[in-house]
């Protein structure tokens, strides 16, 4: 299976233009079976979702796992998850409150027929407040006993995720679009699960379209998978 994880920065471009179609045209370039985004959703009000869900599933068959507390945003903080619905069922959705002094969350989908879960998340800009996080999100995962992915924004600058016990994917430099000088973007496995490749993607439309590029990771579910 391949995942993305993508910070669309509310579909605000290099150009300073809000282009939710730019977006939707590198989510198909990815060719991926589940996408998880960050700043999916606009900050005020109601939090109203950037992106057109109708052409997501018209073109590319990827759909909105629910995780809104109302009917115009498209995740939860911000984050959300897009699937294959001809690849799986509906999968259950879950909001994982984080320690934050701003308003943070994860979320996770689980895909119950494959037997494996996807968070996602977009962690806080401060180092001791990411690493509460970090902690809290691999504490929620290690209870699960279940083949778990986490990916999305970590906001760590430095070369090494600190985090213990879990393997970590980082693809390569991801931010920013115009200049890549950090691993903002990155892959926690948890379980059994198998990385096969990992990239950035490095398109021409993906390198205006916000300021992170795209991650992605092709891997396999061990069946035999011990616990997290």
């Amino acid at each position: 299976m391949r995942l993305a994880s993508y910070n669309i920065r509310k579909a605000f471009g290099l150009d300073w233009r809000r282009d939710p179609h730019r977006i939707v045209d590198v989510i198909g370039e990815l060719d991926a079976d589940i996408v998880v985004l960050q700043e999916a959703d606009k900050r005020l009000g109601q939090r109203p979702g950037v992106l057109p869900l109708d052409r997501l599933q018209q073109e590319h068959g990827l759909v909105l796992a629910r995780h809104s507390l109302n009917s115009q945003s498209h995740g939860w903080h911000g984050n959300a998850i897009l699937y294959r619905g001809e690849h799986f069922p509906t999968p259950g959705t879950e909001r994982i409150a984080l320690p934050a002094r701003e308003p943070r969350g994860a979320i996770a989908a689980h895909f119950k027929m494959t037997g494996f879960i996807v968070i996602g998340a977009h962690l806080a800009l401060t180092s001791g407040i990411r690493k509460q996080q970090l902690k809290a999100l691999c504490a929620h995962v290690g209870n699960s006993g279940i083949p778990t992915v986490i990916a999305g924004d970590f906001n760590h600058w430095g070369r090494k995720l600190p985090v213990h016990g879990h393997e970590v994917i980082t693809p390569g430099f991801s931010f920013h679009a115009s200049r890549r000088v950090a691993a903002l973007d990155r892959f926690i496995l948890c379980g059994g699960i198998s990385a096969i490749t990992s990239s950035v993607h490095t398109s021409l439309k993906a390198r205006r379209a916000s300021d992170h590029l795209p991650v992605v990771l092709d891997f396999v579910i061990s069946r035999g998978h011990t616990t997290c």
